[in-house]
């Protein structure tokens, strides 16, 4: 078992916040030392929690769209690392889910970070990825910081979550998918060739 395979099985093996997970604790990520992208959202629906594979809901549908893969590419560990916020189901709250739980990444972000030294693209999926990563960079909005996904250089790209609950978003602002979508996909398909 390599580094990376015992960091994630001792995350796996995680209780940190199990008195405030409503379904209980089943932390979801993968990757692997070889992965060149890296996709960091928030945290896991019901359906994630259910199947404990990320993405797996009509949420990953649209944003394996954007990306331009198939499911085969998106799951291929080797290629694509995915690691939430927040790693288990945080619950429901009055307008979909809670907030990723706040433990989860000040006590395994960096240190999964330290053993994915390949990654060249992090997406940064909604404004609690974007918060703690851009930090004082990010804009006063999600919509600003997606705006201004230019000023973030080549290793961060941020988008606002793929959800449907977001396709009033997506309407209102079109310059999204006419000018990121385009340029994602341009990043994304050299790095999972």
């Amino acid at each position: 078992m390599n580094r990376l395979d015992s960091l994630f099985a001792q995350i796996r093996a995680c209780r940190l916040c199990e008195a405030h997970l409503p379904l209980g604790p089943r932390p979801v990520i993968r990757g692997s030392e070889h992965a060149r992208l890296l996709i960091i959202g928030q945290a896991p629906g019901t359906r994630v929690h259910a199947s404990g594979i990320p993405w797996d809901d009509p949420s990953g549908d649209r944003l394996r769209q954007w990306l331009g893969v198939d499911k085969a590419t998106f799951y291929d560990e080797s290629r694509i690392a995915i690691m939430p916020m927040g790693l288990c189901y945080p619950g429901k709250g009055k307008s979909g889910d809670l907030p990723p739980r706040p433990e989860c990444a000040p006590t395994w972000h960096d240190k999964v970070l330290m053993l994915l030294p390949n990654i060249e693209l992090t997406l940064l999926i909604g404004q609690y990825a974007q918060g703690h990563y851009l930090r004082d960079a990010a804009k006063g909005s999600l919509t600003e910081t997606v705006r201004s996904w230019t000023d973030y250089g080549p290793a961060w790209l941020p988008l606002p979550h793929p959800s449907p609950r977001n396709t009033f978003w997506l309407k209102k602002n079109p310059w999204f998918e006419q000018d990121v979508i385009p340029h994602l996909q341009q990043r994304v398909a050299p790095l999972l060739g």
